[in-house]
């Protein structure tokens, strides 16, 4: 997952599929104003756990944004990104299973794919419960995320995941106990705030209770 060679900047071409980049002008009380913002795709979530081994289901990745912002935040030059200097690891995060809603079909059936293809687990359709939706990224794309949860068994795993394609997805799996430790105060983890509200939100409505 790590093992990257090369990384370099350029332009963001005009046709990119996911990210779109503009400038939006209003008038609040009296006084144009200007936001720059990024048109990208909705997505979902889903909090996974596996209640034969009761263990919470998560991916690691490598994600470019995480890494060039801890590089840049260490004061080096952006344009002359040293790989040896700072290892590719510190950008490797630790979420849910996710997918993104860049087709026409609808919100379960993408739910669906998004566990098969990442975490190899097949969940029928009816196997999901929605949790909640909410905002990401509110100060510069402001997309909507569903948030929904499955329980599963290891009957239900069909395949190790992974991703599709050139995806390099690696499936983890914490204890509650672990999955709780991640959510300590003070504690710094490459994850994405949906991530920590899932299990927070797990937590508090799914986690079997201590006898």
């Amino acid at each position: 997952m790590d093992n990257i060679t090369k990384m370099w900047m350029g332009p963001l071409p005009n046709d990119s599929p996911y990210v779109k980049p503009f400038r939006l002008y209003y008038v609040q009380n009296g006084v144009e104003k200007n936001w720059d913002l990024l048109k990208v795709h909705d997505s979902v979530a889903i909090i996974l756990y596996n209640s034969t081994r009761r263990v919470l289901i998560f991916v690691k990745q490598f994600r470019p944004a995480v890494y060039y912002s801890k590089y840049t935040a260490c004061g080096y030059d952006a344009a002359e990104i040293d790989l040896k200097r700072v290892r590719p690891n510190i950008g490797i995060t630790l979420e849910l299973c996710v997918g993104i809603l860049d087709t026409g079909k609808g919100l379960p059936q993408i739910v669906r794919e998004a566990v098969l293809e990442e975490c190899g687990y097949d969940v029928p359709l009816d196997g999901f419960e929605q949790v909640m939706s909410y905002r990401s990224g509110v100060g510069s794309f402001g997309a909507a995320q569903w948030m929904f949860y499955s329980e599963v068994t290891d009957d239900d795993q069909v395949t190790k995941g992974g991703g599709v394609g050139d995806e390099i997805i690696e499936v983890v799996e914490y204890t509650i106990p672990e999955a709780a430790n991640l959510l300590s105060k003070g504690g710094k983890v490459n994850s994405p705030p949906s991530c920590l509200l899932g299990i927070a939100w797990f937590l508090m409505n799914k986690a079997p209770k201590k006898n």
